[in-house]
C-alpha cells in the first residue's frame, strides 16, 4: 500500500500496541488534542474494527474528544478472530503490528515511529521472546548498538530532561556482569549524538552502580575498579562534551528536579543511569505524564509513552492521553532537527 502524501507531509507510523490495554483509547484521545500540529499524515497500523469498538464504547460513555477511525488513515490487520481474546492472541497482534509498522516506516524517509505499549509475557505466549519492542526494533534495523532513552520537555521551563539507561529490560541481578568500559563508551556515544541535536557542547552526568556511588570501595568496587576510569578515557577522546561522575544514584537527579521547576536553575543535558529502575523512577517521578520513550540509534526516529497497557483501566474511558501526545510531539519534533 503506498501512502504518499502529494505534498511529501511528515508521516507518523502509529501502532495501537496491545488492544486489550489502553493503546486504542490513548491514540484516539490523542490524536483528538490541539497539542497535535494539523500538517502531519497519520498512519495507524491495526485492527479497524477493533478501533471503530473502542471509538463506539468511548462514545457510550460519553467522551466527546475522540477521533472517529473513519476519518483516519488505517493500515488494516486483522491478525486473530475478534472472538479470540486470549492474551496470547492480543500478543500475537500486536507483535504483527509492530513489524509492519516498521516496513512502512523503511519506505518513507520522512517519517516516524510511535508505539503504543504492548505486554512482553502476551509475546511471550504467542512465541515471540523479546524483552521488548526496543530489542525488536534492534533486530528487525539490524543496529547492534540501540540506547533505551526518556525525554521530557518540561510545560514550566521548558527544559529538555533526558535520561539514558546503560542497560534495559535485564533482571537487576545481571546487571553488574553485563556493564563494563565498552559498553559504557558504546552509550555515551550514542547520548552525545542525540544531545547535541539540542547543544552542541552539552553536560553529561553519570550515575554509580552502588550506593554512595560505592563510597570508594566500601559498598562496591565498579566505580573504583573500572566505571571512574572509563568516563575519564571516553572524555579524553570527545572533550568538547562536559561530562562527571559518577554520582551517588540517591542525589544524581536532584538537579533534574530543580531544572524542571525552576527557570533559572543550573540545566544539564543528559544523565546516563546503570539500570532500568535506577533511571526510569526519578523519570517518572520528576516529569509524571510527560516522560516519553524513545530509541536512539535507529534508522529513523522512534518514540512511545513512556507507560504500560494499563490493563486494570482498560475499557473504562480514563487512561490519560498526556504521554501519548509527548510521544507524537517527540517525534515530530526529532524528525525535524
Amino acid at each position: 500500500m503506498n501512502y504518499q502524501h502529494p505534498n511529501n507531509m511528515p508521516k507518523i507510523v502509529l501502532t495501537v500496541g496491545d488492544e486489550s490495554g489502553v493503546g486504542p483509547e490513548i491514540i484516539l484521545k490523542a490524536l483528538c488534542s490541539n497539542e497535535i500540529p494539523q500538517n502531519i499524515q497519520f498512519i495507524l497500523v491495526g485492527s479497524k474494527k477493533n478501533l471503530q469498538k473502542t471509538y463506539n464504547h468511548l462514545k457510550s460513555l460519553g467522551l466527546k474528544n475522540i477521533a472517529n477511525p473513519n476519518n483516519l488513515q488505517i493500515h488494516d490487520l486483522e491478525i486473530h478472530s475478534t472472538n479470540n481474546e486470549s492474551k496470547s492472541s492480543y500478543g500475537d497482534s500486536s507483535f504483527h503490528y509492530l513489524t509492519k509498522a516498521i516496513e512502512i516506516v523503511k519506505q518513507y524517509p520522512n517519517s516516524a515511529l510511535v508505539t503504543g505499549p504492548i505486554c512482553k509475557k502476551s509475546w511471550s505466549l504467542a512465541g515471540h521472546y523479546f524483552s521488548g519492542q526496543t530489542e525488536l526494533l534492534a533486530k528487525y534495523c539490524g543496529v547492534k548498538n540501540v540506547g533505551m532513552l526518556f525525554t521530557a520537555k518540561s510545560p514550566i521551563t521548558g527544559w529538555r530532561f533526558n535520561t539514558l539507561l546503560a542497560t534495559t529490560h535485564i533482571a537487576l541481578s545481571e546487571v553488574p556482569n553485563i556493564l563494563n568500559t565498552k559498553l559504557i563508551h558504546s552509550k555515551l556515544d550514542l547520548f552525545k549524538e542525540f544531545c547535541c541535536r539540542y547543544n552542541p557542547k552539552p553536560t553529561l552526568k553519570v550515575a554509580g552502580l552502588n550506593p554512595h556511588a560505592g563510597e570508594e570501595g566500601i559498598l562496591g568496587n565498579e566505580e573504583c575498579d573500572w566505571l571512574s576510569d572509563a568516563l575519564i578515557s571516553w572524555n579524553k577522546k570527545n572533550n568538547d562534551i562536559k561530562l562527571s561522575g559518577p554520582f551517588s544514584p540517591d542525589s544524581c537527579w536532584n538537579s533534574s528536579a530543580k531544572a524542571w521547576r525552576e527557570k533559572d536553575a543550573a540545566k544539564h543535558d543528559g544523565i546516563l543511569a546503570m539500570y532500568h529502575d535506577q533511571g526510569l523512577i526519578p523519570m517518572k517521578v520528576i516529569a509524571l505524564n510527560y516522560s516519553v520513550n524513545t530509541t536512539i540509534g535507529l534508522p529513523f526516529i522512534r518514540t512511545s509513552p513512556d507507560h504500560g497497557t494499563g490493563f486494570d483501566i482498560a475499557g473504562k474511558g480514563i487512561a490519560q492521553c498526556q504521554s501519548m501526545i509527548e510521544a507524537i510531539k517527540a517525534a515530530i519534533e526529532m524528525n525535524k532537527i
